[in-house]
């Protein structure tokens, strides 16, 4: 099975050791996007809904580079600082899924990132 590396300087850059996203098998799979603007690499929003948001704005931009959009989103994990966040982050979600949503988890977040409440990745049809 090829794989193709997909790029955009309209996501944050990834660090060493992994990429923004990668198309395989008919699939694209994102890595997991916080809430970083692109261009200096700060935390975006004090809010859930304000991070929930960058981070949905992140995986757009690279599914757009990979040719893919959000309504081809089939599964996505997100991961959370603090639990009581989820009403906050489910909030905005469904602004940006408001027909067909894909299949979702959660869980906490293990690394604590200064300022940062949560991080989304995904999967979508390529």
């Amino acid at each position: 099975m090829a794989k193709t590396i997909v790029s955009t300087s309209n996501a944050p850059k990834s660090m060493a050791g992994y990429s923004q996203g990668v198309k395989a098998g008919g699939f694209l799979f994102i890595a997991g996007q916080g809430p970083f603007q692109p261009e200096t690499g700060d935390v975006v929003g004090k809010t859930i809904q304000e991070q929930t948001a960058q981070c949905l704005r992140n995986i757009e931009a690279i599914l757009k580079e990979a040719g893919s959009s959000l309504d081809k989103v089939v599964s996505a994990t997100f991961i959370l600082d603090e639990p009581d966040d989820y009403a906050g982050m489910n909030e905005e979600w469904s602004k940006w899924f408001s027909t067909d949503p894909p299949v979702r988890q959660g869980a906490k977040l293990p690394i604590k990132v200064k300022g940062m409440k949560i991080s989304i990745a995904v999967i979508a049809e390529a």
